[in-house]
């Protein structure tokens, strides 16, 4: 510890307690609330296999949003309010109609690179796409997935790993380490649900992590990582997942999914980003999460 975070008794460490107020030190609150959210998934993941059998079922994959939500949500609620001490506020999730531009700039973060990559490959006779159903239908289809990505994924994902982990990481450390920290625990957290099997997987959704995070240190806001991950796996999984035979048949569906939705938007999201907000982000800059729940008024802070 610095002598700095001597004289700044405010300041978090990695002990067993904080001395400022007796809340856990960063390491262990982390540690806790990763752990809970792996059992959580492990047993709905359990729960799904046992009721509707291995494989991917349309409604177990309904409840198991539901499951998620209701469970993921409380737990990290719960967390920042008795294990951080701090207001919710921190976790840069403010109301809808506060982060609606925000949650817009992370869609068009995914989706301006992306669409520039399916159009160069259409063009180039790199994919083909057939629509096989009525626009009627697909639209059903497309608000059905919308929903169903928000709740197990998106809104949860970024909830845990760019709201609670991150905000935590940079109370103490330089953005650009929280943004590897969380990174590296949303992998390991993947790993841990078998939701990354190979190594070109986990290495994937290492760097997808780093990007999402980028935008949450860029925006200072959760609500654009949440929107970027409900393009990018909406898209996703609408042309290439399991839905996709519902309403398309697709050519070179590996190169669609692996380089058109993937490789580009991933690798051009943080520039089409700087390009939308025009800021400059200091990437050594530390946020300290200094204000205890029962003293905050100013309702202010947004990191």
């Amino acid at each position: 510890m610095t002598r700095a975070n001597h004289k700044n008794p405010t300041a978090d460490n990695g002990g067993h307690r904080d001395p400022s107020n007796g809340r856990l030190g960063l390491a262990w609150r982390i540690a806790f609330v990763f752990l809970v959210v792996i059992l959580i998934w492990l047993l709905i993941l359990h729960v799904n296999r046992v009721v509707f059998g291995p494989g991917y079922d349309r409604l177990g994959h309904v409840v198991s949003a539901l499951l998620l939500t209701t469970l993921t949500v409380p737990a990290v609620v719960l967390a920042r309010r008795f294990l951080d001490k701090r207001p919710l506020r921190g976790l840069g999730i403010p109301p809808l109609r506060t982060g609606l531009r925000s949650f817009c700039i992370g869609i068009g973060c995914y989706l301006i690179p992306a669409g520039i990559g399916l159009g160069v490959a259409l063009a180039l006779g790199w994919v083909d796409i057939s629509l096989t159903t009525s626009l009627t239908t697909l639209a059903g289809i497309l608000l059905g997935l919308i929903a169903l990505v928000f709740l197990s994924e998106a809104l949860l994902e970024e909830l845990i790993f760019r709201g609670y982990i991150y905000r935590n990481l940079n109370g103490s450390l330089p953005c650009w380490t929280s943004v590897g920290g969380q990174a590296l625990l949303f992998s390991l957290w993947g790993i841990s649900i078998g939701a990354f099997l190979t190594t070109e997987r986990i290495v994937f959704f290492f760097f997808v992590a780093v990007v999402i995070g980028m935008i949450r240190a860029i925006t200072n806001d959760t609500w654009a990582c949440i929107g970027f991950h409900l393009a990018f796996q909406t898209v996703q999984q609408l042309f290439t997942g399991p839905w996709a035979s519902d309403a398309f048949i697709v050519s070179a569906s590996g190169t669609l999914e692996r380089v058109v939705f993937g490789l580009v938007p991933i690798a051009l999201a943080v520039l089409v980003l700087e390009l939308i907000v025009g800021k400059d982000t200091d990437w050594s800059a530390r946020h300290p999460d200094t204000v205890p729940i029962e003293r905050d008024r100013s309702g202010e802070q947004r990191y």
